[in-house]
C-alpha cells in the first residue's frame, strides 16, 4: 500500500513542475506583450528566473516530502517487526 501512496505523491509533483512550467511560459508571453527590442528580452528573461526560483523550490519541497515519507516508512516497518 505504501509503494502506491509513494507513487502517487511523486506523480503529483511531476504534474506541479510540468504545469507551472506551462503556464509560466503562457503567461510571460501575455505579460511581456508590447515591448520590443531589450525591454522585451528583460521581460522574458526575469520571467525564466522566477520559473527557475519557482521550480527550484518545489523540487525542494519534493525531495523533503520524500524524506519524511522514507522515515515514516522505516518507522513502520521498524514497529511491525518480531521482538524476538
Amino acid at each position: 500500500m505504501f509503494f502506491w501512496i509513494f507513487l502517487a505523491v511523486q506523480a503529483l509533483f511531476v504534474i506541479w513542475i510540468i504545469a507551472g512550467t506551462v503556464s509560466s511560459t503562457k503567461s510571460a508571453s501575455r505579460s511581456c506583450a508590447g515591448l520590443t527590442g531589450q525591454d522585451f528580452t528583460n521581460c522574458i528573461s526575469a520571467g525564466h528566473a522566477g520559473t527557475t526560483i519557482g521550480i527550484g523550490l518545489i523540487i525542494g519541497l519534493w525531495a523533503a516530502v520524500d524524506i519524511i515519507l522514507g522515515i515514516t516508512y522505516l518507522i513502520y516497518r521498524l514497529s511491525r517487526r518480531d521482538r524476538t
